[in-house]
């Protein structure tokens, strides 16, 4: 049996991170967070989450050279 409350708590959860997204100061903090984000976007859209996790941590690490690119 399949259950209907999967969708929600996997919606309540990536809003969840995606506020605590906002105070990662550190790669390391972004990565982490981006590995979260990931993985509830790659179980909510039926992926493998390894996958996703290992996606967002990498866009995670990266996001901060995008603000610090000179000329910005």
């Amino acid at each position: 049996m399949q259950t209907k409350f999967k969708p929600v708590l996997g919606l309540g959860a990536l809003a969840a991170v995606l506020t605590l997204s906002a105070c990662g100061e550190t790669d390391v903090e972004r990565a982490l967070t981006g590995a979260a984000v990931g993985a509830v976007a790659a179980d909510l859209t039926e992926n493998d989450p390894l996958v996703g996790a290992a996606v967002g941590a990498g866009v995670g690490a990266y996001s901060d050279n995008l603000r610090s690119y000179a000329g910005y």
